[in-house]
């Protein structure tokens, strides 16, 4: 009887996400996204509320690329600014395909890309690694698990 280490398997590359410095983070889902972002969309049709991502989107498209960065950065922290916030009020499905456009965005240069110099870290190379021997469903559970809790949290009436 084979036992089911589905769950391990995501929990464990979990925890080494979440070890990761934020600027790791941010190359991290990159990464990923470059490799299957063509499947995330896919994962969940009709499940993210398309216009709604690309408002915020078109938002962090129109900053700096510094600015740019540092909006990711926040989001990623779940620091309070008001795209932060915007961000963490969309469903677990927006969160993913938000990422995904921000990945989209990066290769057409309209985000801030990645420098040409970048090498990731040993731990992004290992974590990416774990996540290449993952079943599909599993890839897009442990992407939908390392941005649902980014963001900050929507703040009420007038105090947004």
């Amino acid at each position: 009887m084979a036992i089911d280490t589905s769950g391990q398997n995501i929990s464990a590359a979990l925890s080494s996400y979440g070890n990761l410095s934020t600027d790791d983070k941010l190359a991290f889902l990159w990464y990923v996204y470059t490799k299957m972002g063509t499947s995330v969309t896919p994962a969940a049709p009709g499940a993210a509320a398309d216009e709604i991502v690309e408002g915020l989107f078109n938002q962090v498209k129109e900053l700096s690329h510094e600015e740019q960065l540092d909006i990711q950065r926040k989001i990623i922290e779940s620091q309070d600014s008001l795209i932060s916030r915007e961000y963490g009020a969309f469903s677990e499905n927006s969160k993913l395909y938000f990422w995904y456009r921000l990945a989209q965005g990066m290769e057409a240069g309209t985000i801030i890309p990645m420098p040409d110099n970048y090498e990731p870290s040993g731990s992004v190379t290992e974590l990416l690694s774990q996540v290449e021997s993952m079943e599909f469903e599993q890839q897009i559970t442990l992407l939908r698990d390392a941005v649902v809790d980014a963001g900050a949290e929507p703040k009420s009436g007038a105090d947004i």
